[in-house]
């Protein structure tokens, strides 16, 4: 009921209260008509305030809605709405909304813009790092190591300017603090710890500008534009041609979302970014004296990048960019079984029966990180025939008969795979004795092993004869 309803039933029994009492009492004084009379006009002077309300109120809907351009009944809906609930969600502004999309690229911009200058700068580090030097705390024996007591850590968190007071937390000394008799932290370790923060929180501004929807994740086309624009600053990657960029930055993008995003969503969270080490693999391209053995083994590099792309080329007879079944069965020392490749063409995505750069370089990260539950997932999936998300002893004969094929071939005999399932369902150790799930691969820590006897000759020979080759690795360094 609403206020004028409730206002008319008051005064409508507060009248027949009055007219009973006159008609018991057969007194009407002047003064019970002086009221009556206030009454009605009060009631009346009421009414009409309301009424003139609800006027004022049908008008500014009308004018509200012709300015949004929706209907009152919308109006009405989302008014009711708003009453019971707080808005806390705004949706993003569509694409062809040029002017609310310029509107929240800007605002992103001035926040993230911001936020870089809250950090500590080269200067202001030094001048850290000066502090920090100067209030040493006392005993030095002799050594190299610079130590500081909590009355120190304090006493340089108030001469410190305002921007470093948020690294000067007794958590923070507390995390740092070893095994000093006296109590004291490393000074050295406290600084990389500031540096490493600040290096943080720039990274995360820098890839935040490429986070077009601004919902904390890049998207392949996000992460490779950032890449992209990295090449300059990295010295280490001078060397590589205009042309090649392209193929580079397909190969450093495919890493990320190989590990980050194993279950293809198309996006990677920032965060994830920022957790993991591929990031200071990359950046680790800045140094000009990288030895090369590090070059080697780091994926990002340049001489890591032409190998792969390099065994490419190589495998591409037929030169026409892309990869046949015959053509990927030569990858390596060509020993990979053709049931496995057939499996490889099914599940993974292909161009007309063949496979192009992208999906290559999965494959290539796969069998270089067995060991990683990425990787097994990746083989899980092709090894899985049934799509039943367990292996049986089917599906283990299935790809072993391969095997046993490739062992024929090079007059070898065959091993028996009753012996081979003995001794996969021995390592594994699955919870259920007659299937092995991907978290049973996982979890016995044998998953790369498993998965080189079913797909590998070589893989087999080289599990087959393990106690031979172990005490041959041993007693290499002796003959150097």
């Amino acid at each position: 009921m609403d206020l004028k309803s409730l206002l008319e039933s008051h005064l409508s029994k507060h009248k027949k209260a009055t007219t009973s009492q006159s008609s018991t009492s057969h007194e009407e004084t002047d003064d019970d008509l002086s009221l009556e009379k206030d009454t009605n006009n009060s009631k009346a002077s009421l009414i009409d305030i309301l009424e003139q309300d609800e006027e004022i109120e049908k008008q500014f809907e009308k004018y509200y809605c012709e300015l949004k351009g929706i209907k009152p009944e919308e109006s009405e809906g989302a008014s009711a709405g708003s009453a019971v609930l707080p808005k806390f969600y705004c949706k993003l502004p569509a694409e062809d909304d040029q002017l609310r999309q310029k509107l929240r690229e800007e605002s992103r911009a001035m926040f993230l813009q911001r936020r870089s200058r809250e950090l500590l700068d080269h200067e202001e580090l030094k001048e850290l790092w000066m502090l920090l030097d100067k209030h040493q705390s006392p005993p030095n024996h002799g050594g190299d190591e610079q130590l500081m007591n909590y009355q120190d850590f304090l006493k340089v968190a108030e001469l410190a300017s305002p921007k470093s007071q948020q690294y000067f937390q007794p958590t923070t000394f507390m995390k740092l603090l070893q095994n000093d008799p006296y109590g004291r932290i490393s000074i050295m370790n406290f600084f990389n710890y500031v540096m490493r923060k600040v290096w943080l929180h720039q990274t995360r501004i820098g890839l935040s500008l490429y986070d077009v929807t601004g919902l904390g994740y890049l998207r392949e086309s996000d992460l490779e534009n950032y890449i992209l624009e990295l090449i300059p600053t990295l010295p280490q990657l001078d060397g590589l041609e205009k042309s090649f960029h392209s193929f580079y930055v397909c190969t450093a993008v495919r890493k990320f979302f190989f590990f980050l995003d194993p279950l293809h969503t198309g996006q990677i969270k920032i965060q994830d970014i920022l957790a993991c080490s591929f990031l200071d693999d990359l950046l680790e391209l800045r140094d000009e004296d990288l030895p090369k053995d590090q070059q080697q083994n780091n994926w990002f590099s340049a001489p890591s990048t032409l190998r792969v792309y390099g065994m490419y080329l190589n495998l591409d007879k037929d030169r026409n960019g892309m990869l046949s079944k015959p053509e990927l069965a030569k990858y390596g020392m060509g020993t990979l079984t053709p049931v496995f490749i057939d499996r490889v063409f099914q599940e993974c995505l292909t161009y007309d029966g063949e496979m192009d750069y992208k999906t290559y370089l999965d494959f290539v990260l796969a069998l270089e990180n067995q060991k990683e539950p990425q990787a097994l997932h990746y083989f899980f999936k092709i090894l899985d025939i049934d799509s039943k998300g367990h292996l049986t002893v089917f599906t283990l004969n299935y790809f072993f008969r391969s095997i046993q094929d490739q062992m024929r071939q090079h007059n070898h005999e065959p091993v028996h795979f009753q012996d081979v399932k003995d001794e996969i369902f021995d390592m594994v150790k699955p919870a259920d004795s007659c299937k092995i799930t991907l978290q049973d691969m996982v979890n016995s820590g044998q998953g790369d092993v498993v998965v080189s006897i079913l797909i590998d000759l070589n893989g087999f020979w080289t599990y087959e004869n393990r106690e031979i080759l172990v005490p041959d690795q041993r007693e290499e360094p002796t003959q150097v």
